[in-house]
């Protein structure tokens, strides 16, 4: 059986492996604070279905609650430890199973084995977070290894923690014309993929949120980051392919061990 990858835009994607249904960082908002969609539609109804929802970290464009509340009930939710602590709405989602992980931790999932590891960015809930949480990512084995990085910079044991994957979703780009080294752009994702020695990549986390009143401000940044990744991603990983999606678009990859 192939994995299956559905990206919804921003970090929010569907990954189908093992008769598993798993969401990335879900995100269903027109706008959140001062950013607004800008790019695709918003998920379907159909996307809040999962079995595992996986939330990389505190920030509001990764762990927003609005978005967690309509996930189907039962759905087994892995945050950051101490999540609960940091953004006490947490505590009103009892239609979901809510576990506290930290990098090292692995756990068991419909068909799949969850590998939690750490990201290099910081885990507070901004902007007034002063209790702090780990930033992560996730490996998920089953037909497929497949590594969601959520929000990351490079690390030098990125390569050591991850291990082998087949498939790697990797953050090209952001919300805002500026990105910091607790980040990916187009380059250093790049950087990450010929690390990994991945099979295959999905650039996600580009091209969907901008802020408000900045649509003339480096508006390449917005528009770029995945054409520059496949680009990059050539240089860095040659015959790596690259699977640049646009929103709300599946690949199916089979990948035999």
């Amino acid at each position: 059986m192939p994995v299956e990858i559905t990206w919804w835009g921003h970090a929010t994607c569907t990954i189908e492996d093992a008769h598993t249904r798993v969401i990335t960082d879900p995100l269903f908002a027109r706008r959140l604070a001062h950013l607004r969609r800008r790019r695709g539609a918003l998920p379907p109804p159909s996307a809040r279905n999962a079995d595992v929802a996986l939330v990389s970290h505190l920030h509001a464009d990764h762990l927003h609650v609005p978005s967690l509340a309509l996930l189907a009930p039962h759905t087994h939710l892995l945050v950051p430890r101490g999540a609960r602590r940091a953004v006490p709405a947490l505590r009103r989602l009892s239609h979901l199973r809510v576990s506290e992980v930290t990098p090292g931790d692995v756990l068991t999932a419909g068909g799949l084995v969850v590998r939690v590891v750490p990201a290099r960015h910081d885990g507070r809930r901004l902007p007034l977070g002063r209790h702090r949480s780990p930033a992560l990512g996730y490996v998920l084995e089953g037909e497929a290894r497949t590594y969601f990085a959520g929000d990351t910079g490079l690390f030098d044991a990125m390569a050591e923690v991850v291990g082998p994957v087949d498939v790697a979703l990797l953050p090209v780009g952001g919300w805002g014309p500026y990105l910091g080294e607790e980040h990916l752009d187009a380059a250093r994702a790049a950087e990450a993929l010929a690390r990994l020695g991945a099979r295959n990549a999905v650039p996600v986390h580009y091209g969907t949120y901008w802020p408000i009143g900045m649509d003339a401000v480096r508006p390449h940044e917005f528009h770029s980051p995945g054409d520059e990744f496949v680009r990059r991603a050539a240089e860095r990983a040659p015959g790596v392919p690259v699977h640049r999606l646009g929103h709300g678009e599946s690949v199916r990859l089979g990948v035999p061990r």
